[in-house]
């Protein structure tokens, strides 16, 4: 594999960047290397890496976060201290890595350090992340406002705020078949964009305008909404496991761009957390939300 070994030295340090531990970098590595040996015809080897790696970095923070809330909940003696073991960490992450490590979340973390620390373009964090421009954009944009300590701007909470009120009554409309309310919080230009794995399950690679994303919503009452990345969306289940997220991406009060995403190894990267019940109307008219 010494396409492979010629690679290691960029892999590690992204996945070094990204995950803080080279043990845990290691691992990553470790399970790269076997994937690439049990896959053939890789038309392009350094992309494919970066993708399969920042992927798994991806899939270890959820794994590792997921780990740390059920650890919480029970008391445990604290570890002792080791001021040695710190300082050499922050030597060789620096500060900043030290803040990104400490208060981003997964999704965050990757686009912040493919795009600020390795200058990476957005299109190709966009392929290696299996997201939207839009979505990768705006993740290391709230993750770059996070590191700095720049509080999100009033404009952008009444905006974030605003945009959860159009996601959500996009979501009743649909459950409902209210096709007029579609329309009227879809821009006309309004576009969804299926990956190749909602593809084979039979969706549209592409439904372009508003009519269509509307007639692809209307009526659709298995779609339960749920927090992606901190955003609200949708997600259809299945035995417990999410099959499908729907990413909306809000400007001026409507929806412009839509993702599908089934893609698993997308998925087990993403933050997706169901929205439970609340005490509304809309919510009394259709208990599954």
């Amino acid at each position: 594999m010494t396409d492979f070994n010629a690679e290691r030295p960029r892999l590690t340090a992204i996945a070094t960047r990204i995950l803080g531990s080279e043990a845990d970098a290691d691992d990553v590595l470790q399970e790269a290397w076997l994937r690439t040996s049990r896959t053939e015809d890789i038309d392009d080897l350094p992309a494919w890496l970066t993708t399969v790696v920042t992927r798994l970095c991806l899939d270890q923070l959820r794994r590792r976060d997921t780990r740390s809330m059920r650890e919480a909940e029970a008391p445990v003696d604290p570890a002792p201290a080791d001021p040695e073991a710190d300082a050499l960490l922050a030597e060789k992450t620096g500060d900043a890595m030290q803040v990104v490590l400490d208060i981003l979340a997964p999704a965050e973390r990757a686009a912040f350090v493919l795009h600020d620390v390795f200058g990476y373009p957005f299109d190709k964090i966009s392929i290696v992340m299996g997201r939207s421009g839009t979505a990768v954009r705006q993740l290391a944009s709230r993750a770059r406002r996070k590191v700095q300590g720049v509080p999100e701007p009033a404009a952008s909470q009444a905006a974030r705020a605003e945009s959860q009120q159009v996601v959500d009554a996009f979501l009743t409309a649909a459950r409902g078949g209210d096709l007029s309310t579609l329309l009227s919080l879809l821009a006309p230009d309004v576009v969804m964009r299926a990956d190749l794995v909602g593809q084979q399950m039979g969706t549209e690679s592409l439904y372009d305008g508003a009519a269509a994303v509307a007639a692809r919503f209307n009526g659709v009452r298995g779609a339960a909404p749920v927090t992606i990345d901190d955003e609200l969306g949708a997600a259809w289940f299945h035995a417990g496991v999410i099959k499908v997220a729907f990413v909306f991406h809000v400007e001026a009060g409507l929806v412009r761009e839509v993702e599908l995403i089934a893609d698993p190894d997308v998925l087990a990267t993403m933050e997706i957390v169901r929205v439970r019940a609340k005490s509304r109307e809309a919510d009394s008219r259709d208990p599954r939300a």
